[in-house]
């Protein structure tokens, strides 16, 4: 079981500078584990590490874990899982919706997006989004490398794409209770702290609409639904990734994972 005593600041400060990876297997004090083929690669080849070094593990289950390489080859790396230095934390239960973006851009939306606390990421297609072959390995790569370098141990899970239409139709069999969240840039502008912080909703959903917005269609289906709450993020139109950041950062700041 892990340590349940609080971690030591010291142990903190020297932990920031070890590599941290995502790993599927479990995790437990004194277990020998092995990396699979890319990670060990990865820390003998290009990170030069070698017997007696350390890493930090995590599998999105266990917490982090302390770990010291017992064996280095290029395909093959085993390590001993020393201690817990952190428990998982309870998941923040929120869906995060999004209409496909440029790669690039998408690249950095989906970062953004595990680094501020989703849980689960669909991309929605809605008649106005640029990009509908969407590259799922690529996504999830984004997820992990964003979850390695900033310390989550809750690792989004990424769905398949799911039409606007089916999204809505279906949202209450798919999320019962679960109220969804949609930037209105029609709305009128005003603070949503007051009607965020009046929901009691222990599950929430975000929807983030394509460049140019949702159709008037679209958006009169939305306002028609009563799980969906609209907000504003101001007088200014953003880009689909800047509201992203800005709605997620709002929902953290509100009624986010207190």
């Amino acid at each position: 079981m892990p340590n349940s005593q609080s971690p030591n600041p010291d142990d903190l400060r020297v932990n920031k500078r070890l590599q941290r990876l995502l790993v599927d297997f479990a995790i437990s004090e004194g277990a020998m584990v092995e990396l699979n083929k890319d990670q060990s690669s990865y820390l003998v080849k290009v990170l030069r590490k070698k017997i007696g070094d350390q890493v930090i593990l995590f599998n999105g289950r266990d917490g982090a874990w302390l770990a010291q390489i017992d064996m280095a080859e290029r395909k093959a790396v085993r390590l001993q899982c020393l201690r817990c230095l952190r428990e998982q934390p309870e998941v923040f239960d929120l869906w995060y919706g999004f209409a496909p973006l440029k790669t690039a851009r998408m690249d950095y939306m989906v970062q953004k997006a595990t680094e501020m606390g989703a849980s689960i990421m669909q991309p929605v297609i809605t008649s106005f989004t640029q990009k509908s072959r969407l590259n799922y390995s690529r996504m999830r790569s984004n997820v992990v490398e964003a979850a390695e370098q900033c310390e989550i141990l809750n690792v989004p899970q990424v769905l398949e794409e799911i039409s606007f239409e089916k999204l809505l139709s279906n949202w209450k069999n798919l999320h019962g209770d679960r109220i969804l969240i949609f930037a209105d840039e029609a709305a009128q502008n005003s603070s949503p702290v007051k009607q965020m912080l009046k929901m009691n909703a222990k599950k929430l959903g975000l929807l983030i609409g394509p460049e140019g917005g949702f159709s008037k269609e679209e958006r009169e289906l939305l306002l028609s639904m009563d799980f969906v709450l609209p907000i504003s993020l101001g007088p200014r139109i953003l880009r689909a990734d800047t509201a992203a950041v800005a709605a997620l950062a709002l929902i953290q700041s509100t009624i986010g994972e207190r």
